[in-house]
């Protein structure tokens, strides 16, 4: 065998290294998930997680380094199913995409509601590394309202502080909704589509270059 061959399957033993390496700690972060899900960051330890998980302890520290680093990776995990969610609906109408993001990211907090609550309320206490992926998670989400509404994603300083306005309510309205379970999920997200309408024509008023969108149909 020569050299190249070497090379070739050297890189080949790495990149399915790689693979097995990405679907196992994967398989850890969704066992996480549903850990965390029913029980408390703090009441959780790394011995009760090895236990419930079924693996060694020392597999979850050569993976994540310690509980705080498998906690993080849970959370970043679920932020991006949360942002493919909003980001899902480029091809569609602007009306229906705004419908389809706001439902969307409430049937993603219906059923992910500790993961949910930690992105939104800044996770253990005051964890600066939980409330900096929940500055990108709003970050994306402006982005992918702002285009739907007007093309880009570049805004008037005036307009992104109104959107992160209405994005506030509607994390304090998901927040109370998850909690309550009083309201159907259409209702709810017809109250903040509707409140978003609102919003962009206020946005209009200050703003003339940001027009809002048509009102839908009633």
């Amino acid at each position: 065998m020569n050299k190249s061959q070497q090379r070739g399957r050297a890189a080949s033993r790495g990149a399915h290294g790689t693979d097995r390496y990405q679907a196992r700690r994967a398989e850890l972060i969704a066992i996480g998930k549903k850990l965390f899900a029913d029980t408390s960051y703090d009441a959780l330890s790394m011995d009760d997680i090895a236990r419930q998980a079924g693996v060694a302890k020392g597999l979850i520290y050569y993976y994540f380094t310690n509980k705080r680093g498998y906690y993080l990776a849970i959370i970043e995990d679920a932020v991006a199913e949360l942002v493919e969610r909003a980001g899902s609906t480029h091809d569609l109408p602007p009306v229906e995409r705004v419908r389809r993001t706001v439902d969307g990211y409430l049937r993603y907090a219906q059923h992910h509601q500790a993961a949910y609550r930690t992105i939104v309320t800044g996770g253990v206490g005051f964890d600066a590394e939980v409330l900096a992926i929940r500055a990108r998670v709003r970050a994306r989400l402006l982005g992918t309202i702002a285009r739907g509404a007007w093309g880009r994603e570049e805004i008037p300083v005036l307009a992104r502080t109104a959107l992160t306005g209405w994005l506030s309510s509607v994390e304090g309205v998901t927040l109370d909704w998850i909690e309550e379970q009083e309201l159907p999920r259409e209702t709810v997200a017809l109250l903040l589509v509707r409140g978003l309408g609102d919003t962009l024509r206020l946005i209009e008023e200050f703003e003339p270059g940001c027009p809002a969108p048509p009102r839908p149909p009633a």
